[in-house]
Parts: C-alpha cells; structure tokens; sequence
C-alpha cells in the first residue's frame, strides 16, 4: 500500500480543496482519500510527504482524434508516410497524451480497438481509451470525404475503421451495428456540417434525417451504446438533443435555441463545447473554414454561459488532433477564460467528464474503489489553471497505481498510527 500525505486534494466532485489530506492506495485502486487527520493506513505501508502539492484525479479529454496527423487530404488519405510508421506515430500520440496528465481520452474517431487492447495489455503506454472509431453521417456528411476531384480514398487499409457513410434508417441500423462490432464504445454520429467540412456545406446545414437518427440512437441504445452527435447549429443540432443524443459535439449555436438547454439540462444531455478546436481553424485553416470559425466565436461563448446558467453538464474536450497533441489541457484553460470558474473547468475535465464517457463508476474522481488515476502538481490549479499545461509542474502522473511520471519526493517513515 502507499499513502500520500500532507497534500492539498482536489477531489473532481466540485467541492473546495482540502487542505492536509491523504490519499491511501492499494495497488490499482483508492482506499480513502480526504482529510488527514481522519485517515489510517497498516503497518508497512509507504508513505510519500508531498507538503506544498496539491493531488487531484487524472484529466479527461471527452472529443479528441488520437491518430489524426493533419487536415490535409494527403494525410487523411494516409499517402504521406508507411502505414506502420503513422500506426508508430499514434502510438506517441498515446504516451504523450497520458504524460501530459491524461487518463483517459474518449477518441472521436480514427482510432481503432487495436491501440486500447495493446494499451490494456501494456504493449505501450497511454490513457484509459472510449472508441468511436468513426462518424456515421449520410452520404454527403462528414463521414462521406471525396478528394476535390470527386474520387474517394482507394488506399483504405484499415477494415477495424469502416467507412461511416449510411443512408435511411435501415442503414443507419446496420452500420451502427457494424461500428459496434468492430470496437465502438459509443456511437458518433452527425446532424450539421461543421467548420471544416467542405465549401457549400456550412454549420448550420443538416445532415441525417429525423426518422434516420431515430433508428440510430434507438439502435445504440439496443446495444448498450450512448451516443454523441456533432452539431454545431440549426435544424441538425434541434433534431439531435430532441432524439436524445447522449452529448452534443460542438452546439456553437445553442444560444440562438434556449429551449434547447433547458431540454439538454432536463435529459441530461453532456454539452462538449470544443472551443480548442475552434481558436485554431479560426487562424491556421483553409480560407472557408477561418471564416466560418471566426464567425461563431461570439454565440459559442455565449452558449457556454447560458448552458451553465440552465443546469447543462459541460464537459471539456479539444477536438485538436489535426493540429496538435500533447496540449489538452488548453481546453481547460480556454473553458476559464470564457467565463467558468477553474474548478468547474476541472470538474468538467474530471468527474463530470467520466460520466460523459460512462466510467463514472471507476474514475474522474479520487474516491474509495475507484481507480488511481491521479495527478500531484506543484501549485493550486483552483489558483492557476496554466498549471495543468506546465510539465515542469506535474510531478506525478498515476493511472491505475502506476506513476508513469514521478518526480515527487522519495518515501519517508509514518508518524501517523497504523490502524
């Protein structure tokens, strides 16, 4: 067993932070975790004095793309580079995400079940993996990428990723089927456009039908699926958060619809605003796409504080995968600097983020059962949300009992009575 004591905790349920805690561990799980003077531990056990750091759970990113590498056709396409090299870039992908502080990531598709059962297996090391594989949309949707001169992608190697084109709901039903054998955890699907699908179809254009999404969330939940809907704005993200989509991806829009919230709050309905995602197609991308970016900024900072104000479970996730790994938590970072307090933010990347990828029961936040997945930081981030974003502040990186970054002091002797 080990304890740490004398930390500042922070637990991810959303309360302030306890000062002069302890957190016992045995093996990969949480014995206790709170107030010090209330806790007891065995003869034996190893006790680590982290005086001055503050250990809160391990982060969660709920929208990212693992094996994106970049928004051209080329890369998306997969001709820029071998397959096993890009298959060895992911892998990195994966170490880097979980040293960052990252224990967990709900990937939004790209990646396929192979990557969580060689992390499961301790091949390579990485966060807690949610699949989705890939996005299902009808034909001219996300999920349907022609190159500009109208040929689709011949080279697809990867027969764990299908194609996520379905049209009516009989093939709605059947490629939720299909996702669902091939290793989705839950099921992604699209009602709009977005800011970086192609000229001609925009945000606030619809995708699938209603009888369509009907047939999709009726046929995940038959499976044992929640699901999450890209929608950004319009009659898309309407017919989504009515059908009972379990997270909408995005919603720039949802200030222009407030009966919407009060919906999503009522149905508890996750509201993953990706602004990361955003701050970078509104700069970095292809002329249509800036625009559209920059178009929304205004409303989609305007819908994150009206979905507060109704009650909405807001969760943090990037979406960035295209532009850059590694940097999750600038998410976090962006959600307080768009008007959330740093322990909502935290508690949007922590205990409500577990809910929203269905692991409430094991992780997001540091509870007796639950796994150990943990950070120790140099500093308050409840002061200083920057410092989930500083390497040289994260001393410790634990996910299910093993510290895969550890620079906190050695182990010392117990003052503390055994129990």
């Amino acid at each position: 067993m080990k304890v740490f004591i004398n930390a500042s905790l922070i637990d991810g349920n959303g309360g302030p932070v306890i000062n002069d805690a302890a957190v016992l561990i045995d093996g990969e799980r949480i014995v206790s975790a709170g107030p010090r003077a209330a806790a007891t531990w065995p003869e034996g056990t190893e006790v680590v004095d982290v005086t001055g750091l503050t250990i809160m759970p391990g982060l969660i990113d709920c929208h990212d793309h693992l094996a994106s590498k970049n928004y051209d056709m080329a890369s998306r396409w997969g001709l820029t580079e071998p397959t096993s090299l890009g298959y060895l870039r992911t892998a990195k992908v994966l170490e880097e995400t979980l040293l960052a502080g990252y224990t967990c990531v709900r990937d939004a598709g790209g990646l396929d079940i192979g990557f969580k059962e060689a992390i499961e297996e301790g091949l390579i090391p990485g966060p807690r993996l949610v699949l989705t594989v890939g996005i299902l949309s009808p034909t001219g949707g996300l999920a349907d990428r022609p190159s500009p001169s109208g040929h689709h992608n011949p080279f697809h190697v990867d027969a764990r990723i299908p194609v996520g084109v379905a049209d009516g709901p009989d093939g709605v039903r059947a490629k939720v089927r299909e996702m669902a054998r091939v290793g989705a955890d839950q099921i992604k699907f699209a009602t709009t456009g977005g800011a970086s699908s192609r000229p001609g179809h925009g945000t606030m254009d619809i995708e699938f039908g209603k009888d369509e999404v009907k047939a999709l969330i009726e046929e995940s939940t038959a499976l044992g699926r929640t699901t999450m809907c890209h929608a950004v704005g319009g009659p898309g993200l309407r017919m989504a958060i009515e059908a009972g989509a379990g997270s909408i991806e995005h919603g720039c829009y949802l200030a222009d619809d407030p009966d919407l919230l009060k919906m999503m709050a009522d149905q508890g309905t996750f509201f993953v605003p990706t602004f990361e995602v955003y701050e970078f197609h509104s700069t970095v991308s292809a002329p249509h796409m800036i625009a559209r970016a920059q178009a929304l900024m205004d409303v989609h900072q305007e819908s994150l504080h009206k979905a507060a104000e109704a009650g909405v479970r807001i969760i943090a996730g990037t979406d960035a995968g295209g532009f850059v790994h590694g940097d999750n938590a600038k998410e976090v970072e962006i959600l307080v600097n768009r008007g959330m307090t740093p322990m909502q933010a935290i508690q949007a990347a922590t205990g409500l983020a577990a809910q929203c990828a269905g692991l409430q029961k094991d992780i997001g936040t540091l509870e007796p059962g639950k796994f150990a997945d943990l950070l120790i930081l140099d500093g308050d981030p409840s002061k200083d949300i920057t410092i989930l974003r500083n390497r040289d502040k994260i001393k410790m990186v634990m996910k299910g009992g093993e510290a895969f970054v550890n620079t906190v002091p050695v182990a010392t002797g117990s003052p503390q009575p055994v129990s």
